[in-house]
């Protein structure tokens, strides 16, 4: 299905962005849902990230691709990744 290995292409570039993050920025920037588009190849795909879990030791992050069609959108193609937080010396 050429449609959803567009949307992995997209997706992957938008983990490798967040990801890329520390984990201060992802939990500055993901107070809220992040909903954007981008255009890639003169088409437009939606993506939401989204922090799933914020514990003690790491956050997790939900980024979801699709292109906003019927029914496509209510089946996007996601991905999580899991961020550790340093580490803090209790001495």
């Amino acid at each position: 299905m050429k449609r959803r290995e567009d949307w992995r292409t997209v997706l992957d570039a938008e983990v490798r962005r967040w990801s890329s993050k520390t984990h201060d920025q992802l939990q500055s920037e993901l107070r809220e849902l992040q909903a954007y588009e981008v255009e890639v190849d003169s088409k437009k795909y939606q993506v939401e990230v989204e922090l799933l879990e914020n514990t003690a030791d790491y956050i997790q992050v939900m980024v979801a691709v699709d292109d906003g069609s019927l029914p496509a959108f209510m089946f996007p193609l996601t991905e999580t990744f899991v961020s550790s937080k340093p580490q803090r010396d209790h001495t």
